[in-house]
C-alpha cells in the first residue's frame, strides 16, 4: 500500500497523457472525415449505434470490474470469465443481425441492414479481450493499456481515413468500429501472456457475476437515458438534423469522457484496494474528484463561449447549424464532471445497488426533458437535456455520499477552487469576446483568446486559491524512481 499512492499518479499521469493524445486523434479524424463524408453518413452510422451501443454495454457483462474490485482471485475465476465475456460476445453478435431489419424499418433505411450486422461483428472481438485487459488494470500498468489504445485508435483512424479518400463513404466509420478492437484484443494479448484454461463453475464466481451483472444494468439503463435524444431525433426530424445534433453532442463529451477515462480506471483499481480504510479512500477520492472538476470547469468554460469558432475549425462550415447546440449542451460537460466519478466511490465499494437505484431515477427525468424539447427540434432537446441534467446534479451528489466516508461540506471544500476560478475566468472570456468580436481567422481567435482564458483560470486556481500545493504534490509522486510491480493478490495468474 505505501507504493500506491505513486502508482495511481503515474497510472493517471500515463492515461491523462494518453488521453489526450486520444482526444487530438478523435478531434483531427473528425475534421477531416467531417470534410470527406456527409452529414447523412454520420446520421446513418448513428442509426445503427442506437442499438449496437445498447448491445454493447453487455460486451463486457461488467466482469473486468468485477476482476479489478475483487480483492483476491484466481486463475479459474478468470478463465470462466474469460469464457463468459467470449460466450456474450457471440451472442450479441447474433443478436445485433437479428436487429438489422427492425432497425431498417424504423428508419426506412435499407442500408441498415448490412452497417448493422458488420458493427455487430465487434462484440466477438472485444469479448475475447476483455479479462485481459483487466488483468492489466488490476496491476495497475496504465502505461501499457495507454499504449495499446493508441496503437488500436490510430490503426482504425487510419483505416477509416483511408476508405474516406477512396470513396467508401459510411463504410469508412463502419470499418474503424471493427478495426480498432481487433487490434487492441490482439495487443491485450501480446501485453498480458495470459491464455486462459477451461472454465470451472464454483461458488466463488456467482458474487463476481452479481457485481458484474449490476453494473451491466445499470450501465443499460444510464445508456438509455442518455441516448434516447439520439432515437427520437433521428425518427421525427430525419437523419440531417440528427447528423447534426450528433456531431454537435459528440465534440462537446469528447473532454469529459476523455478526462473521466483518464483517471477514472486508475481512480477505481486505487479505490478498491482501499476500500477497508476509509481514511485513505476519502482522501485518494476527494484529491481525484478535484483533479477532474479542475479540468472540466475550463473545458466548460471554453465550450460555452467559443462554441462557434470552434465549430467552424473541427467540423467545418457547412456543419455551422451544429454551434447553437454544442453550446446548448455545454452545461452537460460540467455537470457529467461532476457527476461520473461518483462512480468510482460507489463500485469500489461495493455499493452497485445504490447506483443502479440513482439510474432509475434518472432515466425518465432525462427522457421526459427529450419529449418536452422534441417539438422544438434539435435546439429544444439540447435546451430540456442540459436544463434536467443542472436541476439534477445536486440531488445526485447528496444521493451518492450518504453513508460514505465523504460529506457533502468535504466535496464543497474540493471544488471551491476550480468553480471560483471558472467564475472570474469565464467573466474574462466574456469581456475579451465583447471587446474584440469576430476579428481574424477563427482558428487564430480559439488560440489567442483560450489562452487567455486558461492564463486566467490556471492563474486563478493556483496562485490566488492556493491549489499549487496539491499539484506540485502530484508532481513529486510522479517523479518517484519507477517501482517494481504491485503485488497483486491473484492466484497462478500468467
Amino acid at each position: 500500500m505505501d507504493d500506491l499512492k505513486a502508482r495511481a499518479v503515474r497510472g493517471g499521469f500515463a492515461k491523462l497523457c494518453g488521453q489526450a493524445a486520444n482526444f487530438a486523434l478523435r478531434i483531427g479524424s473528425l475534421a477531416i472525415l467531417a470534410r470527406l463524408l456527409d452529414p447523412e453518413d454520420f446520421g446513418l452510422i448513428a442509426m445503427a449505434t442506437v442499438v449496437t451501443g445498447i448491445y454493447g454495454l453487455f460486451s463486457t457483462a461488467g466482469l473486468s470490474s468485477a476482476t479489478v474490485q475483487q480483492a483476491t482471485i484466481t486463475n479459474e475465476q478468470i478463465s470462466t470469465l474469460f469464457w463468459i465475456n467470449l460466450g456474450v460476445g457471440l451472442l450479441l453478435a447474433l443478436m445485433t443481425a437479428a436487429s438489422a431489419p427492425a432497425l431498417v424499418a424504423l428508419y426506412h433505411q435499407p442500408r441498415l441492414f448490412w452497417v448493422t450486422i458488420a458493427i455487430g461483428f465487434g462484440f466477438v472481438l472485444n469479448g475475447a479481450g476483455v479479462q485481459h485487459s483487466a488483468l492489466l488494470e488490476r496491476q495497475l500498468r496504465y502505461v501499457a493499456l495507454t499504449i495499446i489504445d493508441l496503437v488500436s485508435q490510430i490503426v482504425g483512424i487510419g483505416v477509416a481515413l483511408w476508405m474516406a479518400v477512396a470513396g467508401f463513404g459510411y463504410w469508412a466509420l463502419v470499418a474503424a468500429a471493427i478495426v480498432s478492437p481487433a487490434m487492441n484484443t490482439v495487443c491485450m494479448w501480446l501485453a498480458t501472456a495470459w491464455i486462459p484454461s477451461a472454465p470451472r463453475w464454483g461458488r466463488a464466481t456467482f458474487p463476481m457475476l452479481r457485481f458484474g451483472g449490476t453494473i451491466t444494468l445499470n450501465g443499460l439503463i444510464v445508456y438509455v437515458a442518455y441516448n434516447f435524444d439520439k432515437v427520437v431525433i433521428g425518427r421525427f426530424w430525419g437523419a440531417d438534423a440528427l447528423g447534426i445534433y450528433g456531431r454537435a453532442y459528440q465534440l462537446v463529451t469528447i473532454p469529459t469522457s476523455n478526462f473521466n477515462s483518464a483517471v477514472g480506471g486508475v481512480a477505481f483499481s486505487a479505490l478498491s484496494r482501499l476500500q477497508h480504510d476509509p481514511v485513505r479512500l476519502r482522501n485518494y477520492f476527494l484529491k481525484g474528484y478535484s483533479l477532474v472538476v479542475s479540468l472540466t470547469m475550463p473545458t466548460t468554460i471554453f465550450c460555452a463561449m467559443f462554441s462557434k469558432d470552434i465549430v467552424l475549425v473541427v467540423l467545418g462550415p457547412k456543419w455551422i447549424e451544429a454551434a447553437i447546440i454544442f453550446r446548448l449542451l455545454a452545461p452537460t460537460v460540467l455537470v457529467f464532471g461532476m457527476i461520473n466519478p461518483l462512480a468510482w466511490l460507489l463500485f469500489s465499494v461495493g455499493l452497485t445497488r445504490r447506483s443502479l437505484t440513482i439510474a432509475c431515477v434518472i432515466a425518465p427525468l432525462v427522457i421526459s426533458a427529450y419529449l418536452i424539447g422534441l417539438p422544438y427540434g434539435p435546439k429544444g432537446v439540447a435546451i430540456a437535456y442540459s436544463t434536467a441534467m443542472t436541476l439534477w446534479v445536486l440531488p445526485h451528489i447528496v444521493w451518492c455520499l450518504h453513508g460514505t466516508a465523504i460529506s457533502l461540506s468535504d466535496l464543497f471544500l474540493a471544488v471551491r477552487g476550480p468553480f471560483l476560478s471558472g467564475v472570474v475566468a469565464a467573466l474574462v472570456a466574456f469581456g475579451v469576446q465583447l471587446e474584440f468580436g469576430e476579428w481574424g481567422p477563427p482558428y487564430v481567435r480559439l488560440m489567442i483568446e483560450g489562452s487567455i482564458m486558461l492564463g486566467v483560470y490556471y492563474s486563478m486556481l493556483l496562485l490566488i486559491m492556493g491549489q499549487r500545493a496539491f499539484y506540485l504534490d502530484l508532481l513529486t509522486a510522479l517523479r518517484k524512481p519507477r517501482l517494481p510491480e504491485l503485488p497483486d493478490r491473484t492466484a497462478s495468474v500468467g
